[in-house]
């Protein structure tokens, strides 16, 4: 299983990033606008990690104007975090989590909807911006059409908790969102978030159950994600999700 995870961590950068390697590091540079990506283990390496090339990558950010930042699973790396740490950065941890089978079911939200969100819907943008406002940063430029394309592309998927109470489902204000990103069988839950003042009401949850559920009925086998935390990690089980090793992430 873990396996399969980290060739999808290799896997699912590499539609908007060119790779850079650094031996037994692999460092993703975005190509074009965007979020920027990270450094993480080079596909099949299990042993130690010289503190050099992590400095070396790091390096290499600082030139490209990018984060000073890694992304690993501790299980599959466990000679990276020594080295990274030994760099100067801070590592923090996050649950990984895999559902087991379907999907359980959560009670609908109350005064909202909850459904996929296409290329062409009037609520796309505001789907969008969602976790941004979420997690208190302002939305990308160009956002917006970029994941219209991704989900034309068939790499993203996006669903979204809209509020009833605001004209009606198709036009109304995405009051938490979130995506998964398939890669054959395999798909990742990233980015779920809740506005502020909609916090509390079992949106975020059921944005999830709606993201399985779309991804189980189109072939996924695998479908995983990261918790921030235990606490969160907690309601993930409520979906059937279970905790299996451990994310880690390192930022300057």
């Amino acid at each position: 299983m873990l396996k399969r995870i980290e060739t999808y961590y290799d896997t699912v950068p590499r539609s908007s990033a060119r790779a850079e390697e650094f031996g037994p590091l692999t460092l993703f540079v975005r190509e074009g606008e965007g979020w920027p990506f990270y450094a993480r283990p080079a596909p099949g390496h299990e042993g130690e990690v010289p503190v050099a090339a992590v400095e070396r990558v790091r390096a290499r950010q600082r030139e490209l104007g990018a984060p000073e930042a890694f992304e690993w699973v501790a299980e599959t790396a466990p000679g990276l975090r020594a080295a990274v740490e030994a760099s100067g950065l801070a590592v923090h941890e996050h649950p990984l989590m895999v559902l087991e089978g379907p999907g359980l079911a959560v009670p609908e939200p109350g005064g909202a909807t909850v459904r996929m969100v296409d290329a062409g819907d009037p609520g796309l943008e505001s789907a969008v911006a969602a976790p941004y406002a979420a997690f208190g940063f302002p939305p990308e430029p160009g956002v917006a059409g970029r994941t219209a394309e991704r989900i034309t592309a068939g790499l993203t998927r996006l669903a979204a908790a809209f509020d009833d109470t605001e004209g009606g489902t198709r036009r109304s204000v995405a009051l938490a969102a979130g995506q998964y990103q398939p890669v054959g069988d395999v798909a990742e839950v990233v980015g779920v978030g809740t506005v502020p003042a909609a916090r509390r009401r079992g949106l975020g949850l059921a944005v999830t159950a709606a993201l399985v559920a779309d991804a189980r009925a189109r072939g996924a086998e695998l479908v995983f994600l990261s918790a921030s935390d235990a606490d969160v990690a907690r309601l993930y089980g409520r979906l059937g999700f279970r905790t299996v090793a451990t994310a880690l992430i390192a930022e300057a």
